[in-house]
């Protein structure tokens, strides 16, 4: 008995020995084989764009410390984008630095967009267009939107005055972008304020528009979605259609006479009118 226990015991340990060095034997040609086979790697094209190395705030004068630089992806790289450090940053020497325009996080690509040119002012002349204007618009607390304007948001304009028949509200003006509220054209403040003068960039045929409509009646401001670029209706309110009133024609009603002669006194004398 012990004899044939002892055969088992043999043979079932020479079969997981076998066991054993058959999965080894695999195992070594496999990796042989992944050794020996040309791993292809699809190659990304890459290039330096330079990131805010920290948050910064706008009207910051940008330095190369405030700056690193970093490799995107060629087909990832935002328009606008700085790749040489030259181009970022002006001369410290001379006092001429490029300034932030709007608020940036640690992290975030620097755009032309969102610096001036070297050695130019903040203020809001660096945010105006080629052929655009500032103009100022006078609000409170009811036509300045309660105060949640700010910088980089657009409005429609309305304008509520007396014509020759009656008050009328008019939608006049469509997206117009305030760059600046009071005095501040700062677009990351998240405070709310009650602005005395919104300041927008218009072209000058708006402008003129714009005069004409704040000295003859009261502008009002309605803010539009972020992404809102479409073109509101033609509106025009009067009173009467505010109260759902109709135009009342009077028509007046057909007097009909015939002249006689009395020596030299000419006498008119009605008479039913004949159709």
């Amino acid at each position: 008995m012990r004899i044939v226990f002892a055969l088992v015991l043999f043979m079932g340990v020479a079969i997981a020995g076998g066991a054993v060095y058959l999965a080894m034997e695999r195992f070594n040609q496999y990796e042989t084989a992944l050794a020996n086979k040309d791993v292809k790697v699809e190659k990304i094209d890459l290039a330096t764009v330079f990131v805010a190395n920290d948050e910064l705030p706008y009207g910051t004068a940008l330095t190369a410390e405030h700056v690193k630089a970093v490799e995107f992806p060629v087909a990832a790289v935002p328009e606008n984008a700085f790749s040489k450090i030259e181009d970022l940053i002006g001369n410290a020497e001379d006092g001429e630095f490029r300034t932030v325009l709007r608020m940036m996080e640690k992290g975030e690509a620097v755009l032309a967009s969102k610096v001036t040119g070297i050695g130019e002012d903040a203020g809001v002349s660096s945010r105006l267009k080629k052929g655009m204007r500032a103009f100022a618009i006078r609000v409170d607390v009811a036509s300045g939107v309660s105060g949640f304007l700010r910088p980089g948001d657009k409005v429609d304009v309305y304008w509520t005055g007396r014509t020759d028949r009656d008050t009328v509200t008019k939608l006049i003006l469509n997206g117009l972008e305030l760059i600046a509220i009071d005095q501040q054209a700062d677009s990351s403040r998240n405070q709310t304020t009650i602005a005395r003068t919104v300041t927008v960039a218009a072209d000058v045929r708006t402008i003129g528009a714009l005069v004409q409509a704040q000295s003859t009646g009261k502008l009002l401001l309605s803010l539009r979605g972020i992404d809102d670029e479409s073109m509101s209706e033609q509106i025009e309110v009067t009173k009467d259609d505010l109260l759902g009133r109709e135009e009342i024609k009077v028509v007046e009603k057909e007097v009909c006479t015939i002249k006689t002669r009395k020596v030299a006194e000419v006498i008119e004398i009605p008479i039913p009118c004949s159709n």
